[in-house]
């Protein structure tokens, strides 16, 4: 149950902060034209293919430090 857990919130999780970034990435580089979203979605395809990857292995790691520091 704890892996369905993780792979969803792995998910949704990359799906929310890739998409903003990249949009905010490509509007800071291009700013708004016809090309904006065309450009957008490719970087955020892009993105996704590295960020999800990299969530879902190193979020749980990540989140094992923070128990183990606050638990301190």
């Amino acid at each position: 149950m704890e892996k369905k857990v993780h792979l969803r919130f792995s998910i949704v999780m990359s799906l929310f902060m890739i998409s903003i970034m990249s949009f905010v990435v490509t509007y800071m580089n291009i700013g708004w034209t016809d090309q904006t979203i065309s450009k957008w979605l490719e970087s955020f395809a892009i993105a996704w293919l590295v960020g999800f990857p990299l969530l879902y292995v190193f979020g749980p790691i990540f989140k094992n430090s923070i128990i183990k520091s606050l638990s301190k």
